[in-house]
């Protein structure tokens, strides 16, 4: 019985809608209204400010039901489940928050989009059908309607392990309209499928074949198939015995006495024998497959089993059970069908929907299959459950740009630069992309934005290298790439590093401008830079006015400048010694020079180990193995996690 039609309130909905009306006869229901209103923005604030907060929404939804506003509820629900699409259980409640209002055509549609979101979820398609049947089941056409929702039912989540009460209700549902030889096919499907029932369906099945003649139960083809070969079967066994079986002489039966054809009393004892070993012949043939099945449910059942929460939760999972899902995904990909893997996946997209790895474990299995397969899967996440997340993202933007659909790749880019503002490995993704294409007007304008809205210092010189390299060497325009490097030295002059991109790109020139490149190492000496990368630069310069200097008298100056550079960083060193071990004699001892002139610290005996400017090794180990002759020394990884 269809709950009655609940009466409209439009003194509610206008506070609800903040649109009420004052009612001079009655000033306590607008204090009432206004204490509502209150109430409902307070709950909507909660979930607005932070959308991924799942118990503020739960607590909006419970506010609204209990309310009776059908508008205030459709709202919440619908913003609900553009996060939270996989909570099966709220699709139900909306479903019957309609019918509540008498909106059964709209509980209906609640329902379609539910199986929708969540085509696997078997306790969903049970209540729908169940909806289905009490509400719909006496309109005409209404048997062929429900057969369809059961078929789209099993088509989509049948092949779960744990369908077997989708499975039970289709059969016991098709039975109650006796149409046998359905409920034989329906056993012929499941019992082909593992799942945790197995053995109950085909006790089932044996059943079903007992309880009914053959010509009931099996298609007409099969069951004369069967029958001949149960009739050739007894005719071997029945052999002629030399007139055993015959009546005596003198009892043959009188003329007329046989019984004309259309008359046979079908129950007679033959024909039970006969039907009874066609029966025994049908369950033979299912029994075979029932083994094989049986084989494929063992060999899933400790994966299986091994599965605590099936359903979606914002908390997090156990490790035990991560791994339990990978491994099972891993094992069906190695030895199941497609369809198997594939819904095996979705399975864990709803445990495991908001661990990043397992969607990109589904779109990678997905790319040797389908194109708009791995498409669909990179929208759901990115769209919907994880819309946050970067690495997904940028996964999605690989493949679109693989797929030579180079709009959409920068959609996805652009996409989650807005949803996280700031991120650096999404910036050099975009950047690119964009020279991937040719487009190098964009990116420049992209470097030039990055650069000018950085959060700090460092993520600023960050950019201006990369801008600097790319400059100097896709545009060959060195005299721009200096002027961003300089720029920036201005606003972070402790950082080595944009006087080493400067220092590369004036050695990259041709000829090299020994002014220029000697005028750069003054400026990194007078700047901020720590004192031990002084001495690096210091290297740097010996060896380059060893390689391309005119002046030996120079050479000479910047070597004893390289000794006075190591005499005050060896004079830091030991007063921060001393000062870290005051107070203890043994690490005090430790820090001084040895009788024979040998420091404790073995950067410094490096430095200091000469003092012949003649004898100086230019190719001393310590240098040639630092981090200047490295190709990987501008690693800015750690950079890529941070926001500029």
């Amino acid at each position: 019985m269809s709950a009655p039609m609940q009466e409209s309130n439009p003194e509610k909905e206008n506070a609800i809608s903040g649109e009420s009306k004052e009612n001079p006869e009655n000033p306590t229901e607008v204090k009432e209204e206004s204490k509502t209103e209150s109430e409902l923005d307070k709950y909507w604030k909660a979930v607005n400010d932070n959308p991924t907060d799942f118990t503020g929404w739960t607590y909006l939804l419970q506010y609204v039901e209990q309310e009776n506003d059908i508008d205030g509820a459709r709202k919440a629900y619908d913003e609900f489940f553009l996060h939270y699409p996989y909570c099966y259980g709220y699709w139900k409640k909306y479903s019957d928050v309609e019918k509540k209002s008498n909106n059964m055509e709209k509980a209906c549609e609640i329902f379609e989009r539910g199986v929708k979101a969540i085509p696997l979820s078997i306790d969903l398609w049970i209540h729908y059908i169940t909806f289905y049947i009490a509400e719909f089941g006496e309109n005409e056409g209404a048997e062929e309607k429900i057969r369809k929702l059961y078929e789209r039912s099993v088509e989509a989540s049948g092949t779960d392990f744990k369908s077997d009460k989708l499975w039970d209700s289709y059969i016991a549902w098709e039975n109650s309209k006796n149409n046998l030889k359905r409920v034989t096919q329906l056993y012929e499907k499941v019992l082909n499928i593992p799942t945790q029932l197995y053995s109950h369906h085909f006790e089932g099945f044996k059943n079903h074949i007992r309880k009914h003649h053959p010509k009931e139960t099996l298609q007409l083809d099969e069951f004369l198939k069967l029958r001949q070969e149960v009739v050739i079967s007894s005719k071997d066994e029945h052999v002629d015995d030399g007139g055993a079986d015959e009546l005596p002489p003198g009892d043959d039966q009188p003329p007329g006495v046989d019984i004309p054809p259309g008359l046979e009393d079908t129950n007679s004892v033959g024909d039970k024998d006969e039907a009874i070993k066609v029966q025994e012949r049908v369950i033979e043939l299912r029994e075979i497959i029932y083994k094989q099945n049986e084989n494929e449910v063992s060999k899933r059942w400790g994966y299986e089993e091994a599965i605590r929460r099936p359903y979606f939760h914002v908390k997090p999972l156990e490790r035990s059970q991560l791994k339990n899902w990978r491994e099972y995904l891993d094992f069906e990909i190695s030895n199941g069908s497609h369809e198997r893997v594939v819904v095996l996946f979705e399975r864990g997209m709803i445990a495991c929907g908001l661990y990043e790895d397992f969607w990109m474990k589904y779109a990678k299995y997905l790319e040797q299959h389908s194109t708009s397969g791995v498409r669909n899967v990179y929208k759901r996440v990115c769209q919907i459950h994880l819309p946050k997340k970067p690495y997904i993202h940028l996964a999605w933007a690989a493949f679109e740009e693989r797929q030579e659909n180079y709009t959409a790749a920068r959609e996805v880019l652009r996409g989650i630069e807005q949803n996280v503002k700031g991120l650096v490995m999404v910036a050099i993704r975009r950047i690119s992309l964009e020279r991937r294409q040719g487009n190098h007007t964009e990116v420049e304008q992209l470097f030039e934005e990055y650069i000018r809205t950085a959060a700090t210092p460092t993520i600023r010189s960050f950019f201006s290298i990369k801008y600097a390299r790319y400059l100097q060497k896709l545009k060959e325009n060195a005299d721009k790439a200096r002027t961003i490097l300089k720029e920036a030295i201005s606003h972070d002059q402790k950082n080595e590093k944009l006087f080493m991109q400067l220092l590369d790109v004036e050695y990259q020139c041709h000829p090299i401008q020994i002014d220029k490149v000697m005028e750069l190492f003054e400026n990194a000496f007078k700047s901020d830079i720590p004192k031990t990368s002084k001495v690096k630069l210091s290297q740097r310069r010996m060896e380059f006015l060893e390689d391309f200097g005119n002046c030996v008298k120079v050479i000479t100056e910047a070597y004893d400048e390289h000794q006075k550079l190591v005499k005050d960083m060896t004079s830091d060193s030991r007063k921060r010694s001393a000062d870290s071990s005051e107070g203890s004699v043994e690490k005090k001892s430790k820090t001084e020079p040895s009788s024979n002139g040998a420091s404790g610290d073995a950067s410094i005996k490096s430095h200091t180990s000469t003092t012949d400017p003649s004898s100086y090794d230019y190719h001393w180990d310590a240098y040639s193995n630092s981090a200047y002759y490295n190709p990987h020394y501008y690693n800015y990884s750690s950079y890529y996690q941070q926001q500029y």
